[in-house]
């Protein structure tokens, strides 16, 4: 007997004869108020999801395998060359290279990649400055490697509160850069962890990424005339994902959606290469091996939400400066997703999901309502100058940390079963808390906090 025919043999169920048969269980209790209950971001959850209620969305690209990435800060070059070599090594199959300042091009990437796996291999630079000079030369001794520049302006903006010159030369060098990219060279990025580090609700962040990225869109679209650098050209969006474990995976599905539908009306192609880090927001410094348990989670959602490429971060990065044993740690919790959990080819495996498909289209409507608004008030950038954006992000993240000191949204050891005998003092090799750098801005900072700072704070003084 086949599947199918076992299968055939029961009665099918309806949604309704299924909510008639709970509403029995229940013995009077009433439904909606016992079992339906609502997200932060107003999402209604039920108890159970059927076919009748659900509809399948054919959103993700086929694809073999997610990329396993290595983060890597440039304090010299020498070093961040051994560093990336023995991550390749060691499983990774791409490299990030974060740097402050410009850097010896070819000291750095010297035998990175052999020369038989440049096509498969990607190198991903995320640059805390911006030079032209130094991204054109860039570009030419990167042209065989499938790069991603990574630059983003306005994240630029939204995080320091101000531009790296100006706006109008900031645009202009990116402009000049997008017409010199090679053809492996991807230029764009829009980092959009910071939104959700900082406490924007998972419709909040879809909604800014998209329109975040329109802003580069029709920028490029008024000044450039040819149309070329949209064919040659992936724009990489950086997600941070938390451990609202379905919600994350709907979050990156949602956002694909929304992309496609934004191209459609532009009627040309700019693939989204979708980038993801485990959000920072819920990590914490006591009992921090719980931080091994968020991230596993987090990196199953980005591999079901059908991320491109995850780097994921150590479980003590916010205490310890990066060490071998944290990076080793982090590295092979995905490569045990990958080759021992069977996530090598995880894209499609949340497709047909009732809930997932459900959640998926929720958040993608309500997104798509907020970026509407962003776009008939000026765009993204007015938005931030005005500061609305700023003051919609404080308004979620006061309430998700009301809900932590209340102990209603629970980190495990930290505001719920906390180990009263763990000091973590003597630890800090950095700084874990919020810096606060008073100076003059074009616009207010977005800033990043962790919920637990306050109450780690107070323990730690008391220690």
């Amino acid at each position: 007997m086949n599947n199918d025919s076992l299968v055939n043999e029961f009665n099918s169920v309806s949604a309704k004869q299924w909510k008639q048969k709970i509403q029995v269980d229940l013995k009077g209790a009433d439904y909606n108020e016992t079992l339906l209950w609502k997200t932060n971001e107003g999402l209604e959850v039920k108890p159970f999801y059927h076919q009748d209620d659900a509809e399948q969305l054919s959103i993700l690209p086929n694809k073999n395998n997610v990329a396993i990435c290595q983060s890597i800060f440039i304090s010299d070059e020498k070093t961040a060359n051994f560093l990336a070599i023995d991550a390749l090594k060691r499983g990774a199959v791409s490299v990030q290279f974060e740097a402050n300042e410009p850097f010896d091009i070819d000291e750095l990437l010297s035998n990175v990649i052999a020369s038989e796996a440049k096509q498969s291999h990607e190198i991903y630079f995320k640059l805390n400055f911006l030079s032209e000079n130094f991204l054109s030369d860039l570009i030419e001794r990167t042209k065989e490697l499938n790069t991603f520049l990574n630059i983003d302006i306005i994240g630029n903006l939204t995080k320091t509160g101000n531009w790296f010159y100006d706006q109008k030369e900031d645009h202009q060098i990116l402009e000049k850069i997008v017409n010199k990219a090679a053809k492996n060279t991807s230029v764009l990025s829009v980092d959009t962890s910071l939104y959700q580090n900082a406490g924007a609700t998972t419709i909040q962040q879809v909604a800014y990424a998209l329109a975040h990225g329109n802003e580069y869109i029709n920028h490029l679209n008024n000044v450039i005339a040819s149309k070329a650098w949209q064919s040659r050209n992936q724009i990489q969006f950086h997600f941070a994902v938390g451990s609202n474990y379905f919600f994350e995976i709907a979050k990156l599905r949602a956002f694909r959606i929304l992309w496609q539908l934004l191209l459609d009306e532009y009627q040309f192609k700019l693939d989204a290469h979708i980038f993801v880090q485990p959000s920072l927001r819920n990590k914490t410094l006591y009992d921090y091996n719980v931080n091994m348990l968020r991230t596993t989670t987090e990196c199953m959602s980005a591999m079901l939400g059908g991320a491109d490429t995850i780097s994921n971060i150590a479980y003590d990065s916010i205490y310890h400066k990066k060490n071998e044993f944290g990076e080793r740690i982090a590295r092979n919790q995905l490569l045990i997703l990958q080759e021992e959990s069977y996530f090598k080819e995880a894209a499609q495996f949340a497709d047909g999901s009732y809930y997932i498909e459900t959640l998926t289209k929720q958040i993608a409507e309500k997104a798509l309502i907020i970026f509407k608004d962003i776009e008939k008030s000026g765009g993204f950038l007015k938005q931030l100058e005005e500061g609305t954006i700023q003051r919609k992000i404080e308004e979620s993240a006061q309430k998700v940390q009301a809900q932590f000191d209340r102990a209603e949204e629970v980190l495990l050891g930290t505001n719920k079963h906390p180990n009263i005998n763990d000091k973590m003092k003597d630890e800090l090799e950095l700084y874990p808390f919020v810096k606060m750098k008073p100076r003059k801005t074009l616009v207010k900072p977005i800033i990043a906090k962790r919920l637990a700072e306050k109450l780690e704070q107070e323990r730690l003084k008391n220690e």
